[in-house]
């Protein structure tokens, strides 16, 4: 049996490896994909552009405005003189904030007095506003707490320190990357196992691969072992380029990485072949892979947090193997976690595959009648 079905994998590797159309498939497009994000994609932002509308002409208001002009984040764009030329720089998107110090603001600081500094911001971006308004009131803090001492206020200002658990840099890269380990291990997975029943109905070979002394569970075996072994070998090179290339931290245990990677690869494999059982030809079984990816990524995390989703998509995202497995690399990655700490994620994602390499089964028996 064994044999046999080593057999069959051979046959697989050699019908993939011999096309260029499927080598490009797992070489190129994960490659590019992960350059493109783990470069591109980021939350990080630099050389905001920003206008000054200093109305004040004392010296801490210069010593503000030199804060803002010696850090890296900001960029300084124009200098305006009145009310009437703020409109048109937001509008037109020349300037994503306006730094607007009020006339009475050195005045009011040596008489030891709250002084008022105005920031408009362009909010179309609710994220980018949000991460350009944490970075002014990072430098006005550092503005307020450095005058505050050399100028003997009696009672200093209130001061925040902020501990960043897991990323202490916030570098959204430390975030982004380990997230494209259970991204592009699922594309490659999804496109291996979804196009392999499919390219044999497509190219007349299904018929002979039925009379062959195969039973229907070594032909779903032959089928999947070459998605778990090229979805383990991109999983595990993703992860190697994540460490030493984008220098991201690994602190977990790497056992409990291999499990997850496991349990998530029988889960995608299981849906692949759902997806292949189904469709006729090719193109049917990509257009099913890419109806399933898509859903699958959005609802993962990888971006935006489940809990910021509506009740019922929170509820659809219990369903999605991606959800679990994300969890699972980025707590190895950042926590340290181990085996242990990923049990409640690790049932659940061992459910998905039991439900789906169950249901791929049925399908493809199914199909065979």
């Amino acid at each position: 049996m064994l044999a046999r079905i080593w057999a069959l994998v051979i046959k697989e590797f050699l019908a993939l490896l011999r096309d260029k159309k499927s080598r490009f498939v797992l070489i190129g497009p994960p490659l590019m994909q992960l350059l493109v994000f783990g470069y591109a994609a980021t939350f990080d932002l630099n050389h905001i552009p920003y206008v000054v509308y200093n109305q004040d002409s004392g010296f801490a208001s210069r010593e503000l405005l030199g804060r803002f002009q010696g850090s890296a984040a900001f960029q300084q764009v124009a200098t305006i003189t009145h009310d009437g030329q703020i409109a048109p720089l937001i509008n037109n998107q020349k300037a994503l904030l306006v730094l607007q110090i009020g006339p009475n603001f050195t005045h009011d600081l040596l008489l030891h007095h709250p002084a008022s500094v105005q920031v408009i911001i362009d909010g179309r971006n609710s994220n980018t506003a949000t991460l350009a308004l944490n970075y002014v009131n990072s430098v006005i803090l550092s503005f307020d707490t450095h005058w505050a001492t050399t100028h003997h206020w009696g009672k200093p200002p209130a001061q925040l320190v902020v501990r960043s658990w897991f990323n202490p840099n916030l570098l959204s890269r430390w975030f982004i990357v380990p997230g494209i380990v259970a991204l592009l291990t699922l594309v490659v997975t999804l496109l291996v196992t979804g196009l392999s029943i499919a390219r044999e109905r497509e190219q007349g070979t299904f018929d002979q691969l039925l009379v062959t002394p195969l039973s229907p569970l070594e032909i779903l075996l032959g089928k999947a072992l070459p998605g778990f072994i090229i979805g383990a070998l991109e999983g595990v090179f993703i992860t190697l380029v994540g460490i030493f290339w984008f220098q991201v931290p690994f602190i977990g245990s790497i056992l409990a990485l291999a499990l997850g990677m496991a349990l998530f690869l029988f889960a995608a494999i299981g849906i692949g072949l759902m997806i292949s059982s189904l469709a006729v030809t090719q193109q049917q079984g990509l257009l099913g892979v890419f109806l399933f990816l898509v859903p699958a990524i959005f609802l993962s995390g990888f971006a935006t947090p489940i809990a910021n989703m509506p009740e019922l998509v929170q509820d659809l995202t219990y369903i999605n193997p991606m959800r679990y497995f994300l969890m699972i690399v980025r707590g190895v990655f950042l926590e340290g976690d181990g085996v242990h700490e990923l049990w409640s994620q690790y049932w659940p994602l061992a459910l998905i595959a039991l439900g789906s390499m169950t249901a791929a089964t049925w399908l493809f028996r199914h199909r065979m009648q």
